[in-house]
């Protein structure tokens, strides 16, 4: 049974005596914390676990339809933000979109529901002053590939793929029409690839990013467990140099304001999505190495979405994995060979075909 962190047990912990806004920021580390009972009590949970930021559902992501914010709720939340000193920083709070979204549908019924209910999201996250909401890009629902067949990375994407990626960009070009003035930015997160789900490959999201008419209002989520299944290399330290700096040449960094920091059940390029506990998994210290020492990265909220409960030894998963972080950031940067390799040179090429001629053409 998952724990319940009330103001009781956070008074207790070691960190009560430290003034909140003076908290050192240890990795800008956090986890997906849940809001059962109220959206502040994920501020709460994430003080008393030692992390410097959170990630939330600001509703059920399960359920079409959610009641509306109560004035008294966005009053209690804003007031947790300001008690934990996390009014500092924009990134320390993200929200992540429900599942049930789907903005590639070919289905015109669907992804007008989906389109209602990422405005919906969107709405809560700007009333309770959330800069980022991650979103998965979606499925396009054409021709599956078969199962255990490979992504074929940096590939020019097929009919189905193209289209889907369209009516991402058309369904966001919608929301931002409707949300005019919004502050929150949409962040496309990388997948697997599983069934139709785009987003496998850097050049889906710089695509969408590319087709949007306000492509200012759309930024990514960097999934570690995600890019490893699907295909791309994080096993040794030149590998992971390689791959952020081809996400890098084809997305741009700068507009990567969030990482999930996840390790992974599966087999590296096996397109399933099954989060592990840190160093548990197939990632590789080398992947959490590279990005947990990527001076860019710095400050870029690093969220686990890892299974949450107690370890053996009865401490929060949530903990335990932070501090293996903490452990790999305080160890030595390996150096790696940052010489332009093949798959580097050949998304240098394709990101100008993509439409990104210029780095900061928005910024």
């Amino acid at each position: 049974m998952a724990k319940t962190y009330t103001q009781k047990s956070i008074a207790e912990s070691p960190k009560a005596n430290v003034v909140p806004d003076r908290l050192p920021i240890r990795g800008m580390i956090g986890s997906h914390c849940s809001v059962a009972g109220g959206v502040h009590l994920a501020i709460e949970e994430a003080i008393a676990l030692g992390l410097d930021c959170v990630q939330i559902f600001t509703r059920n992501q399960r359920q079409w339809k959610a009641p509306p914010l109560s004035a008294e709720a966005v009053a209690t939340w804003k007031a947790a933000v300001r008690a934990a000193g996390w009014n500092d920083l924009p990134q320390r709070v993200t929200s992540h979109n429900s599942y049930l979204v789907n903005l590639a549908s070919p289905d015109a019924t669907l992804r007008g529901n989906s389109i209602g209910l990422q405005r919906d999201e969107l709405e809560r996250c700007e009333a309770l002053g959330v800069a980022y909401c991650v979103s998965h890009p979606g499925a396009h629902l054409g021709a599956p590939r078969k199962p255990g067949t490979p992504n074929i990375l940096r590939a020019e994407p097929n009919a189905d793929e193209l289209a889907g990626l369209r009516r991402i960009a058309d369904s966001l070009d919608t929301l931002h029409r409707e949300l005019k003035g919004f502050r929150v930015l949409t962040c496309l997160e990388t997948t697997t690839g599983s069934g139709t789900n785009l987003g496998y490959d850097f050049g889906h999201l710089a695509r969408i990013r590319a087709m949007v008419k306000e492509p200012e209002r759309v930024g990514f989520c960097l999934d570690t467990c995600h890019i490893t299944s699907a295909g791309y290399d994080m096993s040794t330290d030149a590998a992971a140099a390689a791959t952020l700096a081809e996400f890098d040449s084809v997305c741009d960094k700068r507009r990567l304001f969030v990482l999930h920091i996840n390790d992974s059940k599966a087999a590296p390029g096996s397109r399933l999505d099954r989060h592990e506990h840190i160093g548990l998994g197939t990632c590789g210290e080398a992947c959490f190495r590279a990005v947990l020492h990527d001076a860019d990265l710095k400050l870029v909220p690093k969220i686990l979405e890892t299974a949450k409960e107690d370890n053996p030894q009865g401490r929060p998963w949530d903990a335990v994995n932070a501090e293996r972080l903490r452990g790999i950031l305080a160890g030595p940067a390996k150096a790696a060979d940052r010489s332009l390799t093949p798959p580097q040179a050949a998304a240098e090429k394709r990101r100008t075909a993509i439409g990104r001629t210029s780095k900061g053409k928005d910024d």
